[in-house]
């Protein structure tokens, strides 16, 4: 179906780049408070976390609703 992502907020958007948006905003130890995953937790990198969260669908999910309501729906 053509045009199909184009109602998504996060179309175009790469998971690095939700992680690293949200470490500028919160930091790590923040970030960890709001959503409690090892790879946010226990020595953070992007590297971890993005090998983390595109394995765990719901970790995924929580990161995007985070990301979405801190800078898209604010």
């Amino acid at each position: 179906m053509a045009g199909n992502n184009e109602n998504n907020p996060l179309h175009g958007i790469k998971l690095e780049m939700i992680i690293n948006d949200l470490v500028d905003e919160f930091g790590w130890d923040e970030l960890g408070k709001k959503i409690d995953i090892g790879c946010f937790n226990r020595d953070p990198s992007v590297k971890s976390s993005l090998k983390f969260l595109r394995r765990t669908p719901w970790a995924r999910t929580k990161v995007e609703k985070l990301y979405l309501r801190t800078f898209v729906n604010s």
